[in-house]
């Protein structure tokens, strides 16, 4: 009968029960947090006058030297304590005595768990910002080199219109750009202070919430208790920002995995960052970018756990929320790692420069300009540009030669209202400059766009 909570008991916990039961394996992760929350409880519990300053002199120094065990490895964590919230507990009152026990006045392990999960939340959603902006300087590296290397830009997967590699970069730039923005955002709502909260109605104690959440760098106290000891909105948040920012990451793996495959020949990864085939000795395989896709499908699965495990709990608190962490922690982990490899994947990438802009040259890019060609010189109305554009493609496939190499006489005989100053319009690099329209591949304006996120990352 060690549980602290065994009183009203007169059997002790089957060990099946301690084995099922128990999230301290996992949930020892926040001990930095939980021992915090301590400390700054005790020190309001002794400024309201409920411990002595003596009792808080031994719970600092207790509070202490557990966090130090545990750092150093020499602290026990046990499945019969249940979660690290006891065993942190336990460990304080066996080094100091009764002092220990008086630590958990006017407070649950209701809301001592959402002060400690909330507060890694919170630092773990600042952390992945800081590495999605290491990851955005290090494509803004790439990106100022490419301002003018052309690319075939897709719709459908098909050759629509010739970019330029640093406007197609600047895409995911744009993309991790609002991912910061969601993890910034989820910071700023739920960065409220659970503690004082109890179980799940406040506490008769004369506490106060304001010293604490001040002492834990909250900005304010949560505003009804019921809700915030059940509440795992936070948690969800950061399931859903890293599902997106992983969303984001396998597009670009997506397109890795495809650039740098013979039949596109854009990009080669390096060998630190490759792996070979156990039978087939010439394989180069892009297991960094699989790896990130796949990786990204594990994290859907935790933010659906989490979702399907807090849609039906009546309120307030209920032992299903126990399942709220390890989704979380793995989920955390992935994102950690993947921003990482995939920075480092891109730094030591090598462009092949020549390869993108020969894919230009197939597809007929310049169709579109064919078309403006008409419409701004000629006069003509879109729809019918549209039409004698098309056929000018198909003179093209019947000849095979791309639009912007076609011989001059063949498009005078589609339509004898074109003159050769068509010509230019249909060379690629005019095409990708013409787009001069604010957020346009003009190389003019990708350049713009460099510098506003090189601005944004000052800030």
């Amino acid at each position: 009968m060690d549980k602290m909570w065994s009183g009203r008991f007169s059997a002790s916990a089957s060990n099946l029960l301690d084995q099922f039961n128990a999230s301290i394996m996992y949930d020892r992760k926040l001990y930095r947090e939980d021992i915090e929350g301590s400390l700054a409880h005790a020190a309001m519990l002794a400024k309201q006058g409920i411990l002595t300053t003596e009792e808080l002199i031994q719970i600092t120094a207790g509070l202490n030297q557990v966090r130090e065990e545990i750092e150093s490895g020499a602290f026990e964590w046990k499945i019969s304590d249940e979660d690290l919230h006891m065993g942190i507990e336990k460990r304080l009152t066996a080094i100091i005595g009764d002092a220990g026990k008086k630590l958990h006045t006017a407070r649950s392990r209701n809301d001592q768990v959402a002060v400690d999960f909330r507060r890694y939340v919170i630092r773990k959603n600042s952390e992945i910002v800081d590495a999605i902006k290491l990851l955005m300087n290090e494509v803004l590296v790439i990106a100022d080199k490419h301002t003018e290397t052309l690319i075939p830009g897709m719709t459908h997967l098909q050759h629509a219109q010739p970019i330029n590699f640093a406007f197609h970069l600047g895409a995911y730039l744009s993309m991790f750009k609002r991912d910061i923005e969601r993890f910034e955002s989820s910071i700023k709502r739920n960065n409220v202070s659970p503690l004082g909260c109890a179980a799940l109605a406040g506490t008769p104690h004369d506490v106060d919430r304001k010293m604490t959440a001040e002492l834990l760098g909250f900005d304010s106290v949560s505003v009804n208790c019921l809700d915030t000891v059940s509440d795992r909105d936070f948690a969800l948040e950061i399931l859903f920002n890293v599902s997106t920012m992983m969303m984001h990451i396998s597009r670009l793996s997506e397109e890795l995995v495809m650039w740098s495959s013979y039949e596109f020949g854009f990009v080669e990864l390096s060998d630190e960052y490759s792996t070979g085939s156990s039978i087939m000795p010439q394989k180069k395989n892009p297991d960094v970018p699989e790896l990130l896709r796949g990786k990204t499908g594990r994290v859907y699965g935790s933010l659906m756990g989490l979702l399907t495990v807090m849609k039906g709990l009546p309120l307030a608190y209920n032992k299903d929320t126990q399942e709220d962490k390890e989704g979380v922690f793995d989920a955390v982990e992935t994102a950690e790692i993947s921003l990482e490899i995939l920075k480092e994947a891109l730094k030591t990438m090598e462009v092949k420069s020549y390869n993108m802009e020969k894919a230009c040259a197939i597809g007929h890019l310049s169709a579109t300009d064919l078309a403006d060609y008409l419409v701004k010189k000629c006069n003509i109305p879109f729809r019918e540009a549209h039409f004698i554009t098309g056929r000018a493609v198909a003179k093209g496939e019947e000849l095979n030669v791309d639009l912007s190499k076609m011989d001059f006489k063949y498009l005078k005989e589609i339509d004898n209202r074109i003159d050769e100053d068509v010509m230019a319009y249909l060379g690629l690099r005019h095409s990708m400059n013409a787009r001069t329209s604010e957020g346009g591949t003009a190389t003019a304006r990708t350049k713009e766009q460099l510098e506003y996120f090189k601005n944004y990352l000052k800030d």
